[in-house]
């Protein structure tokens, strides 16, 4: 290699296909959707989503939850806060937005699952084109979340059982080759954590393998519809 190849210059395009926003959820928040969902367990009235959703509960439940509780008010905003900065964050990345939006809970469910438990590649829908899906894990069983699960060469393909209890977003065709074709994953697994919460559009699918062993891996999730803000006409602002 001669002087001039090894001193020219260039600049690598990401070409990112997907955001998924991280964050903590406070403890108090997570003590009080706990008492809520514990409480709601119990209640008679309760409403299984068990025939509407595509989870394979088989052990635990799947719960659609009353987002208008006084106990979940703080939840709620928390994620609509958020959901607004994605929105923000996914604009200020260069993407177009048309005009403001208001973001609004659609539902919100809980999934307790136990030993074996699992549920398959999925989406989401919301009653808005531009729609907004939230996860988190409020209980999480002390096997799940194996460290080597975060290794520079974990993926979905070797390591066999660190994913157990993990949820895994696919976004694209992956195949073994793809390292071999320049091709970069599309795919990424995410390991549960008591108060970790994601945000990610409706559309991203993901699935979430089964575990094994005691203890409850208990999720809340919620669907966000994403309104456009009407804006005041000349002779309102007078």
């Amino acid at each position: 290699m001669n002087d001039q190849e090894r001193d020219q210059e260039f600049k690598i395009h990401n070409m990112p296909a997907v955001y998924v926003l991280q964050t903590q959820m406070p403890q108090q928040m997570i003590d009080n959707v706990n008492d809520y969902m514990d409480e709601y367990r119990e209640d008679k009235n309760k409403e299984s989503l068990a025939k509407t959703l595509v989870g394979q509960i088989d052990k635990g439940e799947q719960l659609l939850l009353d987002h208008n509780d006084k106990r979940m008010v703080e939840y709620n905003n928390f994620i609509c806060n958020l959901g607004a900065k994605y929105i923000d964050h996914f604009a200020a990345s260069g993407n177009s937005v048309k005009g403001p939006k208001q973001v609004q809970i659609d539902e919100t469910w809980s999934v307790h699952s136990y030993d074996g438990d699992y549920n398959p590649i999925h989406d989401h829908g919301t009653k808005t084109l531009m729609g907004i899906s939230t996860t988190a894990w409020t209980k999480v069983p002390p096997q799940i979340g194996n460290v080597n699960a975060q290794s520079p060469t974990y993926s979905l393909y070797n390591e066999s059982g660190h994913s157990d209890g993990c949820i895994a977003f696919q976004y694209g065709q992956t195949s073994l080759m793809d390292s071999e074709r320049l091709k970069p994953a599309q795919s990424f697994v995410m390991t549960p954590e008591v108060g970790k919460l994601l945000i990610f559009p409706s559309w991203l699918q993901h699935m979430v393998y089964p575990f094994k062993g005691k203890g409850e891996r208990r999720t809340i999730a919620s669907n966000l519809n994403c309104w456009d803000v009407q804006q005041p006409s000349p002779e309102e602002v007078q």
